[in-house]
């Protein structure tokens, strides 16, 4: 600071009673004290308590031909039961409201969207996820297809897709390139990779007629 800032900061001290220097020093002290009051454990308020959680019901689920009984939430789906409760990690969860069908699962055999499927509507009924088409360590005929059409991009949608290539090819083991788009058309391939996809259902098609089941 130079002599004549000096001289202006002692004019404005004795024309207001308080330097801006001054000022600024007395600000400055008094966050240093009032943080070092704080105590050391100082934290938020506590949340509101979770709502009361609903009502468990026991059920018995079919998966992949093993029976597991779970206790479940009337409103968990089957994707969230598969993935957070089985680890069945392979049914992928895309848009959560039944629209792009990376959930698809077979349940009888029919491809469903597991995301729109409640857990307890499925009380014994057979649900084959895309790990139940494993052979062992051997990827199923139509999983193999879809590795050599190159049927994927990013690959999310990919075993949504593969599941519904499953259905269809047990409804109609020779279907048309027609019934092939028909039924792939609810499953969405954000990478567009459909050329492939359609070209791996006829692959699996050829692949199970050669004793692949």
């Amino acid at each position: 600071m130079t002599d004549h800032d000096r001289d202006r900061d002692d004019q404005t001290r004795d024309e207001r009673g308080l330097s801006r220097r001054g000022f600024l020093q007395s600000v400055g002290a008094g966050a240093l004290t009032a943080a070092a009051a704080r105590p050391a454990t100082a934290r938020p308020p506590d949340a509101a308590p979770p709502a009361e959680g609903e009502r468990l019901s026991k059920v018995t689920l079919v998966i992949n031909g093993r029976q597991r009984q779970l206790q479940v939430e009337p409103r968990w789906s089957l994707a969230y039961v598969l993935r957070e409760r089985l680890g069945l990690s392979g049914t992928k969860v895309g848009c959560d409201r039944g629209e792009c069908g990376a959930c698809t699962v077979l349940i009888d055999g029919v491809p469903r969207y597991a995301c729109m499927t409640l857990a307890v509507e499925l009380e014994g009924k057979p649900v084959t996820t895309v790990e139940g088409l494993m052979r062992g360590e051997e990827l199923g005929p139509t999983q193999q297809a879809f590795v050599e059409e190159d049927a994927y991009q990013c690959g999310y949608c990919t075993c949504g897709q593969i599941m519904a290539a499953e259905g269809l090819l047990r409804a109609t083991p020779t279907p048309s390139l027609d019934e092939i788009r028909k039924q792939m058309s609810g499953n969405l391939c954000r990478c567009g990779a459909y050329p492939h996809i359609f070209a791996a259902v006829g692959r699996a098609a050829e692949l199970r007629k050669g004793g692949a089941s």
